[in-house]
C-alpha cells in the first residue's frame, strides 16, 4: 500500500486533482478546463463554482485509489496567501477537502492558489531553487505580480512587490485572441498563430514605471490594429513581444534595486515559448546576470501538482494541519 497525498485546486479556469507519493512524485492527476462559450472571455464565479461542483466527482472516478492510502489532502482554498483574499471558486475544493478528511480520517493542509504555482513551478525544475529567497513572476488570466519570495515549511512568505495596475498579462491575450475569433483561453491559439508573423512587425510600446506596469494601453492599441486589418498573426506576435518587453523592463528594473537575481516564472502565460526565450535572451547576459526558472510548460497553467507538494512538505514537517472527524 502506497502512502499519497490528494491536492485539490478549483480556480477560476480549470478544476484539478493530484496524487503525490511521500517522494513528491506524482502517482495519478486529472485536470480539465472549464467551459467557456464561444465568444466569450471568461466565467462569473457562480458558473465556475457551479462547474467545478459538477467536475470534482467526474475527475475523481477517473482516478484510481487502489493499491494506495490517503494520508493527508491539500487544498488551495484562497487565490492569494495574503488576508482578505477570498473568490467563491475556491470553496468547492475546500468543501470537497473538508469531506474527504472526515471519512479517510486524515488532516488537511489549507494554501493558495498561488502558492501552489510557485510550487508546481519550482518543483519540476530538474533541480528545486537552491537560495532560500528568489523572485516569482505570476503571469496568468487572473494575476500578473511580482514576488519577493521565501522558502518557509509547506509553503511560501510572499511579498508583492510590483505588478499590473489595470489588465492582466493572460486578460491581454485572451482579449486578443477572443477578437481575432480564437478559442477561450487563447494563450496557445495566440501563440501558434503567432509563429506566422514576419520579424520587424507591428511594436506595441510596454509601460512600466518601476515595477507596476499596464497593459490596458496595449490592449486599445492592439484593438486597433485589428480593426485597420494589420494581419493576425503581426497583432498576435506584438501582443507577445508587449508582455515580454514589459516584463524584462520591470525586471530589470527589481534586481538593479538590489532584489534577488534568482527568477522563477509561473502561471499560464509563462509557457509560452517566445516570452520565455526573449525574457532568457535579454536578462541572462553578463549585464544583467539574472538566473531564470520556468515552471514546466505541463505545470505552468492552474494545477494541484503544487499545491499536493506543499501539503506533502507540511506533512512531512510534522504539522497537523486541521482535523474534521
Amino acid at each position: 500500500m502506497m502512502d499519497v497525498v490528494l491536492g485539490i485546486d478549483t480556480s477560476n479556469y480549470r478544476t484539478s486533482l493530484c496524487l503525490v507519493n511521500t517522494s513528491g512524485q506524482i502517482v495519478a492527476e486529472e485536470k480539465e478546463l472549464l467551459t467557456v462559450e464561444a465568444g466569450e472571455r471568461g466565467l462569473q464565479q457562480s458558473t465556475a463554482l457551479f462547474q467545478h461542483v459538477k467536475r470534482l466527482p467526474e475527475l475523481a472516478r477517473r482516478m484510481t485509489i487502489k493499491g494506495h492510502k490517503v494520508i493527508a489532502i491539500a487544498v488551495s482554498r484562497t487565490p492569494r496567501p495574503a488576508e482578505g483574499s477570498y473568490m467563491p471558486v475556491f470553496l468547492a475544493g475546500q468543501m470537497a477537502a473538508e469531506l474527504m478528511a472526515h471519512f479517510f480520517h486524515v488532516p488537511v493542509y489549507y494554501t493558495s492558489h498561488q502558492e501552489g504555482h510557485i510550487a508546481a513551478g519550482e518543483y519540476t525544475l530538474a533541480q528545486p531553487i537552491a537560495v532560500k529567497r528568489f523572485l516569482a513572476v505570476h503571469l496568468s488570466g487572473g494575476t500578473s505580480e511580482v514576488l519577493d519570495c521565501v522558502k518557509r515549511v509547506g509553503g511560501y512568505e510572499i511579498e508583492c512587490i510590483g505588478g499590473t495596475q489595470d489588465l492582466h498579462a493572460g486578460q491581454l491575450i485572451d482579449r486578443i485572441g477572443v477578437a481575432l475569433g480564437l478559442p477561450f483561453p487563447a494563450g496557445p491559439y495566440l501563440e501558434e498563430l503567432a509563429q506566422q508573423a514576419e520579424e520587424n512587425g507591428l511594436v506595441v510600446p510596454s509601460s512600466v514605471v518601476k515595477y507596476t506596469f499596464s497593459f490596458s494601453g496595449p490592449e486599445a492599441a492592439l484593438m486597433r490594429a485589428i480593426k485597420q486589418n494589420v494581419p493576425s498573426a503581426q497583432i498576435a506576435r506584438a501582443a507577445e513581444k508587449c508582455i515580454a518587453a514589459t516584463l524584462e523592463k520591470t525586471l530589470r528594473a527589481a534586481t538593479e534595486d538590489g532584489y534577488p537575481k534568482d527568477i522563477l516564472i509561473v502561471g499560464g502565460v509563462s509557457a509560452n515559448a517566445y516570452i520565455r526565450e526573449r525574457l532568457t535572451k535579454r536578462l541572462t547576459h553578463r549585464a544583467v546576470g539574472a538566473r531564470l526558472y520556468f515552471a514546466d510548460p505541463a505545470y505552468a497553467g492552474d494545477n494541484a501538482f503544487g499545491v499536493a507538494r506543499i501539503g506533502l512538505l507540511q506533512f512531512l514537517s510534522g504539522h497537523k494541519g486541521e482535523h474534521f472527524c
